[in-house]
């Protein structure tokens, strides 16, 4: 009986070794996640390099920071600095999640018929982002984006003056559960839902946000 015991525990143990290293190596081959958690200052994220650096760290904790990361964002032109399109700098994909589940083959259908639901935006380790029904909703994902990927045009900051203000302002933001308070295209819209209550990490939270962000792999 001792034997058998030690036995099942032995391939118990085997088994746990044994999963851990197959999520591992999902995770090494992860080119798209949710972040886990903000940075701590609204949507001031220290523009789209100190967004991009954020990315690159979470990536390379979670075993995948071979790639490049880029954050999902789009900046406003303003004197002197062109528009950014979040759509051109994510890379030509595919992009799978932590579980090795593809979100979408190319640009084009990532803005379009992609994969991307809740149950497949996951975090960086692999983990569910709360969405509507759940406490706290957590839904709102900063993208500062049209629909298409594309930058809104001069002079309309949805992007908190371009990912630098927890003050002022407003963020354009996605639904990454793909639920609205209304039953149409742009309230379930994954990257272009609504505008943000304001840049601070209470004014995100107010309209169902906690400053996460889409991060991509674009090699």
């Amino acid at each position: 009986m001792h034997r058998m015991t030690r036995t099942l525990a032995l391939s118990a143990a085997l088994l746990a070794v044994a999963c851990s290293f197959a999520s591992q190596a999902e995770q090494a081959d992860m080119t798209f996640f949710v972040t886990s958690q903000s940075m701590g200052k609204g949507a001031d994220l220290g523009g789209l390099a100190g967004a991009d650096q954020y990315c690159q760290a979470l990536a390379a904790a979670a075993g995948a920071g071979q790639h490049t990361w880029r954050a999902y964002l789009s900046t406003t032109a303003t004197e002197g600095e062109k528009a950014v399109n979040a759509g051109d700098r994510i890379g030509p994909g595919p992009w799978q999640n932590a579980k090795g589940e593809v979100i979408a083959q190319t640009v084009a259908q990532l803005h379009g018929d992609n994969q991307l639901t809740k149950a497949t935006a996951l975090d960086e380790r692999g983990n569910p982002i709360k969405g509507r029904g759940d406490s706290p909703n957590m839904h709102d994902i900063l993208t500062g984006s049209k629909a298409d990927g594309t930058a809104f045009a001069a002079g309309t900051d949805l992007t908190c003056s371009n990912w630098t203000s927890s003050g002022e302002g407003a963020a354009q933001v996605g639904h990454h559960d793909r639920m609205g308070l209304r039953d149409d295209a742009p309230s379930r819209s994954w990257n272009s839902s609504h505008p943000s209550g304001g840049c601070s990490g209470e004014a995100l939270a107010g309209t169902g946000g906690a400053g996460l962000l889409y991060c991509f792999a674009a090699d």
